[in-house]
């Protein structure tokens, strides 16, 4: 195995399995690669939109659950109250948990395929990245 970079058609990719020996093949791995680069990027958005949405509807939420705290209180002090909003803020929680496993899983995967130290998987990366950025972080501004 080469310790530095260098441009070939014969690569094995993250698994004994995913051995190319062809142009061709490498051509679909740089595609593979880049289209997880750029899921990669879209996941890091879509878990700053969550966050964003979830603190939105948490802010909006917890000040009615305050206002109806308070018409509860002049009216009875001993009735039950089931808080919807902590429900939501695990729901949220554990999504952007299981949305960071993906990014770290996509992050580590995409790492190891540039150590494989072919020129090519390494452009499909940096390629993807930028294309993953360009598509998906105007996203954030639409909120």
């Amino acid at each position: 195995m080469a310790m530095h970079f260098i441009f070939s058609d014969e690569v094995v990719l993250l698994f004994d399995f995913w051995s190319v020996h062809s142009p061709a093949g490498v051509a679909l791995s740089v595609l593979v690669i880049l289209l997880l680069a750029v899921l990669y990027e879209g996941i890091k958005v879509g878990k700053a939109r969550l966050l964003h949405q979830a603190l939105t509807s948490l802010s909006i939420s917890t000040s009615q659950q305050l206002i109806e705290e308070t018409d509860q209180h002049s009216t009875s002090s001993d009735s039950p109250h089931v808080s919807r909003t902590r429900l939501r803020w695990f729901l949220c929680h554990f999504g952007q948990s299981l949305l960071h496993v993906a990014q770290v899983v996509i992050g580590y995967f995409m790492m190891l395929a540039v150590m494989s130290y072919n020129t090519w998987i390494f452009f499909g990366v940096v390629l993807g990245s930028g294309v993953g950025y360009y598509l998906a972080y105007p996203l954030l501004s639409m909120t």
